[in-house]
């Protein structure tokens, strides 16, 4: 028996890079997985191809995790192929956006970073979590950012990676006594797309040689962790910020 049977797993985000990895983890477990995605239909589809052909069972939806009424029809879609039951939710939706001085921010940029850091993050909760039973689990991405304040121009990204700790921590307070546990996992450098676009080849290189491990994390390692605290395995274990970084910093 896989340590994921009969369970059903939302992947807000899932469809890409560490949100890839998660859906694949999770459903070659044995979980049911939603993969959730906004733009990319064929990251989607691609994704739960994926997985079903390792034998999982899969759906992608797509929705703007922002938007009320997305993710209310993420829940509906979640339920009309899966029951009413939701025992997972993995909130990786996010991102940096740009990199951006405070000079250089303006309302409008500030407050989009928000919506879709925090915010994403909180329509998820208050919306699955009446769909949760004892035994579940919420996991939330934040961010090294979110410890440290981030690099150059990533001021917005940092604070609400630093939201999205606070907020977990407040989950689990809120729902530790229906049994129902939240915890954060914190990236440092890991070989995304998010990386690709937004790092210099050689501030990466310099990282990289400045970590520990010497080396960069991987997708699916994150992928193991937030599995790790979906699971039973971690069954005392609510209100974490979980570091993954090889070593570049200690909290």
């Amino acid at each position: 028996m896989k340590k994921f049977d009969g369970k059903v797993a939302i992947v807000a985000g899932g469809a890409r890079d560490i949100g890839r990895a998660i859906s694949e983890k999770l459903a070659a477990g044995g979980a049911k997985v939603v993969v959730n995605y906004f733009s990319s239909k064929a990251d989607g589809e691609a994704t739960v191809a994926a997985i079903k052909k390792a034998g999982g069972t899969a759906i992608a939806v797509a929705g703007d995790m922002t938007k009320q009424a997305d993710v209310e029809n993420l829940v509906r879609a979640t339920q009309a192929e899966y029951g009413d039951a939701i025992d997972i939710l993995v909130n990786v939706v996010g991102g940096l956006v740009a990199r951006k001085s405070l000079a250089e921010m303006d309302m409008e940029f500030f407050e989009s970073i928000m919506r879709l850091n925090v915010t994403s993050t909180f329509l998820t909760s208050k919306l699955v979590t009446p769909h949760m039973g004892e035994g579940s689990a919420i996991v939330n991405l934040s961010s090294l950012a979110g410890r440290d304040g981030g690099g150059p121009g990533a001021a917005a990204y940092a604070t609400s990676k630093g939201a999205v700790m606070t907020f977990t921590r407040a989950l689990a307070k809120e729902f530790g006594p229906q049994k129902i546990r939240a915890n954060c996992v914190c990236p440092g450098m890991i070989a995304t797309t998010f990386h690709d676009t937004f790092t210099k080849d050689a501030v990466r290189a310099n990282v990289a040689a400045g970590t520990p491990l010497r080396r960069e994390g991987q997708a699916h390692e994150v992928a193991d962790l937030v599995a790790y605290l979906a699971s039973d395995e971690s069954s005392f274990i609510t209100g974490a910020s979980v570091d993954i970084n090889g070593g570049l910093s200690f909290s």
